[in-house]
């Protein structure tokens, strides 16, 4: 057994379960993704920088399709977004959902059909729906009732616009409570409970303009069982049925929304995809046969689960610090590019890369470089004891909600993406830079 090999043991390293299929190990402590050697490309396009795996994310989104064969899957484009992922989405067959107008118009002008997406959002602006009518979204989901004069009004007397509602069933799932979304006790959506959501479908129903093709719900995200998405199903179900019987209406589709969980670090738990494709589509067969009515289209829209786990993120260890039992060590990013671990308390696993380390494990504290106490990457983690500046760290599973989510915190600018594949690399989207923020500073 080499020492490289022996220090991944003592470390956990070898582990990579929750990498790209594609990872290959490389000599001397190296990996590849993509066929692409993660320390040449911290190299070639410095660090931080975001790895996105085009395989994985298009493997992805076909295990998605032969999943829900009979539904229509749409990718969440708030999990991330680039030009590239819109093609890539659209190719494998995927529609989208959008939550505002820049990600609409970023889709449409990337070549996606525009009658393929879906838009969200709990407070829409006055530019996203004239976006969604100029450009002709394929639905756009009503979050609120005074959504419902805005848009018909909108859309004019001799219009057409196809809407669904936002439903709130009553079921609390997620990781966190700040990703919750299935209780009253939020922002989005139409309580189920208090009579809400039946009025908004009794108001758009008396809008001509507007055709009600269904009912949408978001019960939270990462989550792991799918016994949540079932009882929210069976709501769903009995209020399309009580909207029969009192309109005389049947709807044709159910969007569940998405949420599914995947797993941040070897051994956490992840959704069963096939598991919630199975007693998914069964409840909804039953329970439509137990109320007589005609079973709906379903929507699922994944986001986390098909880019997530597809992207790596490079850092360059910057300082080494211990104080009194604790090691810090400081990398040349942090949360300006991933705010992850400061909103949520998200777990990652860093892994040392690019070079062999006979030393044993310590636990240790990875730490960005802002000026934030909360400014911690990874708390607690395993590293070689001899970890030093000019290292690289690898994080796997950050294609998610790191770069989406990324800010312009002391000026850093955000990092590039660079999409491997097959061997090859290239930039996404360029790293941004100074000149970034000067021009679009023109006060004096």
């Amino acid at each position: 057994m080499t020492i490289a090999v022996l220090s991944e043991v003592a470390t956990g390293a070898e582990d990579l379960s929750v990498w790209p299929a594609s990872t290959r190990r490389l000599p001397h402590g190296g990996l590849a993704v993509g066929g692409v050697s993660l320390a040449e490309v911290a190299d070639r396009f410095e660090t931080p920088a975001y790895v996105l795996d085009e395989g994985e994310v298009r493997g992805r989104c076909r295990t998605y399709r032969d999943a829900f064969p009979d539904a229509d899957v749409l990718y969440a484009a708030k999990a991330f977004l680039s030009r590239a992922v819109v093609r890539w989405v659209r190719e494998e067959g995927l529609g989208l959902d959008v939550c505002s107008a820049g990600e609409l118009e970023l889709a449409v002008t990337a070549g996606f059909p525009p009658e393929r997406i879906v838009l969200h959002g709990n407070a829409k602006s006055p530019r996203d729906l004239e976006a969604a009518l100029r450009l002709g979204v394929g639905r756009i989901v009503i979050d609120g009732s005074s959504e419902i004069a805005r848009i018909a009004a909108a859309v004019g007397p001799e219009g057409h616009q196809r809407v669904m509602v936002r439903v709130v069933p009553g079921v609390s799932a997620g990781g966190h409570d700040k990703i919750r979304t299935g209780t009253d006790d939020q922002k989005f959506g139409l309580s189920l409970t208090d009579g809400a959501a039946q009025h908004a479908v009794s108001r758009i129903l008396g809008q001509p303009q507007l055709e009600l093709t269904g009912l949408h719900c978001h019960i939270g995200s990462q989550i792991t069982e799918v016994k949540p998405y079932l009882v929210a199903l069976r709501r769903m179900v009995g209020l399309m049925a009580r909207i029969r019987d009192t309109h005389g209406v049947v709807l044709p589709e159910l969007n569940m929304g998405g949420g599914h969980g995947i797993a941040y670090r070897p051994g956490e738990p992840a959704l069963d995809l096939t598991a919630l494709a199975r007693r998914l589509r069964a409840e909804l067969v039953a329970g439509c046969a137990a109320a007589r009515l005609t079973v709906p289209r379903l929507l699922v829209e994944p986001g986390r689960a098909v880019v997530g786990p597809a992207g790596v993120a490079l850092y360059r260890v910057l300082a080494v610090k211990h104080t009194g039992e604790k090691v810090f060590v400081a990398v040349d990013g942090g949360m300006s590019d991933n705010p992850r671990p400061a909103l949520y308390g998200v777990r990652y696993a860093p892994r040392l890369i690019g070079r062999a380390s006979a030393a044993g494990p310590r636990t240790t504290t990875v730490v960005g470089r802002h000026c934030e106490a909360g400014d911690i990457l990874a708390a607690d983690v395993e590293l070689p004891g001899d970890i030093h500046p000019g290292d690289l760290l690898a994080v796997p599973v950050a294609g998610a909600y790191q770069l989406s989510m990324a800010s312009g915190y002391n000026l850093v600018g955000r990092p590039a993406v660079v999409a491997v594949h097959e061997g090859a690399a290239r930039v996404l989207v360029r790293r941004e830079t100074l000149d970034d923020f000067r021009s679009r500073d023109i006060g004096d």
